[in-house]
């Protein structure tokens, strides 16, 4: 299981382990930020990470990577990992995807490669429905990260519930499959006992991004998960 350590993940992994008795999960794969020891982009740390694997009951994978590491880098890094697994008698590998069809051929291709069985149990349903269900399910998760481009300060953690959800603006997919946003999962229904932590501090991060207009200054919002 590809593992973000957030909502879609926790709730692809839900279906699995409810709906594919035939399947054993051995593993939880994780990319890491070597140089901050947290999760790639949502930065969590790796001891929230570490005690969330352990709550769950799965094993968990690090695959390291440097901070702002190049797209062959991650590649490098990524073919490493799954030739492991592939060594191991692993045959299916699962992500969390639901909609970006480009990020799931992208998959398909390299797991071609090793003869691996690409599984997206999210695939395809509407978001909307996928954010009810989870909260219905009583998971809890909390927004770990959050694009300006698409999101103010404010929206960072916070807790996802339904008054969450009716307040997002429009344009802003209610899974952040976008990338509005990203989630840190911290109970449930895979979970053998709630993973606590507390809020730190808040710290912006600038991103350039071109336009047709120009040279544009977005950015990620983080909260430090103690």
């Amino acid at each position: 299981m590809f593992w973000s350590g957030g909502k879609d993940s926790s709730l692809a992994l839900y279906e699995i382990l409810i709906n594919r008795p035939d399947l054993e999960v051995c593993y939880l794969v994780t990319t890491i930020n070597a140089g901050f020891q947290r999760i790639s982009m949502h930065g969590v740390r790796e001891e929230l990470l570490e005690r969330q694997a352990e709550a769950i009951g799965i094993p968990l994978l690090k695959m390291h990577v440097p901070n702002i590491p190049t797209n062959d880098v991650y590649e490098q890094q990524l073919h490493l990992t799954l030739s492991s697994l592939k060594t191991e008698g692993i045959s299916h590998v699962i992500y969390g995807d639901i909609f970006l069809e480009d990020l799931k051929q992208y998959r398909i291709n390299i797991l071609n490669q090793y003869g691996l069985t690409g599984i997206f149990p999210l695939w395809g349903y509407s978001t909307d429905l996928l954010i009810c269900k989870f909260i219905d399910l009583k998971f809890r998760t909390i927004t770990c990260c959050i694009s300006t481009y698409h999101l103010t300060e404010n929206w960072v953690g916070k807790e996802i519930d339904v008054q969450f959800i009716k307040n997002l603006p429009a344009n802003v997919d209610p899974c952040g499959e976008n990338g509005e946003f990203h989630t840190f999962c911290f109970e449930g229904p895979i979970f053998k006992s709630p993973v606590t932590f507390s809020l730190g501090e808040k710290k912006y991060v600038p991103l350039q991004i071109k336009t047709v207009e120009g040279t544009q200054e977005t950015g990620f919002w983080y909260i430090d998960l103690m």
